[in-house]
């Protein structure tokens, strides 16, 4: 018996897939890690605890208002609204698949977010509100390839920086533009800090006040009850004083 061989054929990915393993729940889109969400914890021991832990550097009385650009399953979200449970926040989400797929598998609703489904750059333009906390994880692309739209950092962050409040800071998550990032960073904000996590690629900058301080962060960190766990994957540094 002989057979011809067949090429083999090959299956695309859903473009927004979930995945269920015993440890957790994953969210991936156009192939990249978007969302970690272990059911019974807020927390994921990875980059999404680096992209809230600013919060903590913020006084309880300032934790009020807090913007998310860039919502996926909600990871960032949630330990947001474990730490501060009474803040209002908005979350604005490009795509409708993806917020669907947070609130099918990983709770988005219980946390009580306000959410809008837009691209991230047009809200900034026609926004008005005044944040305490805006934490930007915005990317494009696919797979490997993900990468900062072209309106990230400028004009992107400026716009940020007209809907922070007084003392507000500005949270970036970054990839290969961290370089770019960094330096927008410090042009725009007396203080600056980096986050970075073990065994990722990511570098997470925040841009406040000239009172921002890496160490104080990292004691805050330390002693809040909802972080304490991941202080071992995450490092941080000053990286600008008041000028």
């Amino acid at each position: 018996m002989t057979a011809r061989r067949r090429r083999p054929i090959r299956v695309r990915r859903p473009r927004v897939e979930v995945r269920h393993g015993k440890h957790g729940r994953e969210l991936r889109v156009e192939g990249t890690f978007a969302s970690w969400y272990r059911p019974g914890s807020p927390v994921t021991g990875s980059v999404w605890d680096a992209i809230a832990a600013p919060i903590l550097a913020l006084p309880p009385q300032r934790r009020r208002r807090v913007l998310l650009l860039g919502v996926g399953g909600g990871s960032a979200a949630r330990v947001v609204r474990a730490i501060e449970p009474e803040a209002h926040i908005l979350g604005v989400e490009l795509d409708a698949e993806v917020v669907q797929a947070a609130r099918d598998h990983f709770d988005l609703d219980a946390m009580g977010l306000e959410v809008v489904i837009a691209d991230a750059l047009a809200f900034l333009k026609d926004d008005d509100g005044r944040y305490d906390l805006i934490l930007e994880d915005v990317f494009a692309g696919v797979g490997r390839n993900v990468h900062k739209p072209l309106w990230l950092p400028r004009p992107g962050h400026e716009l940020a920086l007209d809907r922070l409040a007084e003392g507000g800071l500005l949270v970036s998550n970054t990839l290969d533009e961290a370089r770019e990032v960094g330096q927008s960073m410090r042009d725009l904000f007396p203080g600056v800090l980096r986050i970075q996590v073990a065994d990722y690629e990511n570098q997470v900058f925040v841009g406040g006040p000239g009172t921002l301080s890496g160490a104080a962060l990292r004691a805050a960190l330390v002693a809040d009850p909802v972080l304490s766990s991941s202080a071992r994957q995450l490092s941080f540094r000053t990286l600008q004083r008041d000028r």
